[in-house]
């Protein structure tokens, strides 16, 4: 009787925990701590200047993706700007070929918050502290209502391109017949962002780079390994 009453105890915290408000995204606890994510510092080579040559390209790009906000293309890029859990959930539901949402895929909505506050791209942000090309040529971005932040924010590398790059990677790994779409939508959820002109080319290359690496480092974590075979038999539940 008393192993059957602890065996409930501790199936009711361990609920308690993983029932943790998702509501606050930005502040749910992340995968890892700042200490043990890649260093992005030491891993990217050093941001681009406007008179190095990575930088005609950066504009070309920005340009390309003026042209791309009046099309449907524009109307994606918006709305893959904005990372609460729900949003998520839902633009990564058509790659998936199942509709997600929080009530029945929890396990998964749990690992992508925590995924969110892994800080693998800090370190470069801070340090270089790039500006963004919708301050830089003085021009308004497609998502006006996050500007305040991202003035006070470096450009490179991108964090939206290294979350959708590693959201991309883990989904795949969850659902491998998929792997063409979901990798094609990870990709276009980087480049969403120089659509949006708040990310430079070269900053969301760069953001990629560090969402494989935080992926990478994320399968030496034994509680990441077990919150992704979670997150696997939920899918596998949910796709019969």
């Amino acid at each position: 009787m008393k192993r059957v009453l602890f065996l409930a105890c501790a199936m009711l915290l361990s609920l308690s925990a993983f029932a943790q408000d998702l509501d606050d995204t930005w502040n749910y606890p992340a995968l890892l701590p700042a200490s043990d994510c890649p260093n992005s510092l030491l891993i990217l080579p050093e941001a681009p200047l406007p008179n190095d040559a990575v930088f005609a390209y950066d504009f070309s790009q920005y340009l390309w993706g003026k042209l791309q906000r009046k099309e449907e293309r524009g109307a994606q890029a918006a709305q893959d700007a904005k990372l609460d859990i729900d949003n998520v959930l839902a633009n990564f539901s058509p790659c998936m070929g199942v509709t997600l949402t929080r009530t029945n895929s929890p396990a998964l909505a749990h690992l992508l918050a925590g995924l969110l506050n892994c800080q693998a791209t800090t370190t470069a942000k801070k340090h270089y502290m790039r500006v963004r090309p919708f301050v830089l040529f003085n021009e308004p971005s497609l998502t006006p209502e996050d500007e305040p932040f991202l003035v006070t924010d470096g450009s490179y590398p991108s964090g939206h391109a290294a979350y959708g790059w590693a959201v991309a990677l883990i989904l795949t790994e969850i659902n491998p017949d998929r792997q063409n779409e979901i990798l094609k939508y990870g990709y276009e959820f980087g480049q969403s962002r120089v659509i949006c002109g708040v990310h430079f080319q070269s900053d969301v290359d760069a953001g990629r780079i560090m969402g494989a690496a935080m992926v990478a480092r994320l399968h030496a974590d034994k509680d990441f390994n077990k919150q992704l075979c979670r997150a696997k038999k939920e899918f596998r539940k949910l796709s019969e």
